[in-house]
């Protein structure tokens, strides 16, 4: 069973950006440049008609396309360090639109994220790395900042078990309008266009 979340895509200048931070960090097994996203709602692995309920809630969404900015890298786990990721510059769109999905989740029935959101992209899972060389790691990167980025639209993805995560597939997703009725319409036909030639 496909296990299900919201997320932002990454476009492939800020993908190639976030390529640049690879390498460089014993035991550490980097996600491949197509499988960059930002986890909006982890919603898990859901039965057919759930993930339906899911996509058709989904369809109330109605929010503005925002700029976004990839900036800073971190790590989780302080003593057993686990992934490193790349942050992101605050943005009260992105949290309001993070906000929205959870809501609409949680009135579905599903189970509340007991972890706060952090914004964030997966750059490598690691194993066994020490917590020194994830601190030199960081330390030698702490300045990274990608170009910002309009985002568009946001998907449902799906990924199946597997090491290292990935591949992820996108299910369906959902346009965001545009700050303008003519910038609405291009992100629509742009958007559409996507979802016919998949």
């Amino acid at each position: 069973m496909p296990r299900l979340f919201t997320a932002l895509e990454i476009p492939r200048d800020a993908a190639l950006s976030l390529s640049l931070l690879r390498g460089g960090l014993p035991g550490a097994r980097w996600i491949d440049v197509e499988n960059y996203h930002l986890t909006l709602r982890f919603i898990g692995d859901v039965e057919g008609h759930v993930a339906d309920e899911i996509a058709n809630a989904l369809d109330r969404v109605h929010r503005p396309s925002f700029s976004l900015t990839l900036s800073g890298v971190g790590a989780f786990g302080q003593k057993k360090p686990h992934a490193v990721w790349a942050g992101v510059a605050v943005s009260p769109d992105l949290t309001a639109l993070q906000g929205e999905i959870d809501r609409i989740c949680q009135r579905l029935g599903l189970p509340a994220d007991p972890r706060k959101f952090m914004p964030h992209v997966t750059l490598a899972r690691l194993r066994n790395s020490s917590p020194l060389d994830v601190a030199q790691y960081l330390s030698a990167r702490g300045n990274f900042s990608a170009l910002p980025f309009r985002v568009g639209r946001f998907v449902l993805m799906s990924s199946r078990d597997s090491v290292g995560g990935g591949p992820y597939i996108v299910e369906e997703a959902w346009p965001l309008s545009g700050a303008d009725a003519r910038a609405a319409s291009r992100f629509a036909s742009a958007s559409d266009a996507s979802r016919i030639m998949r």
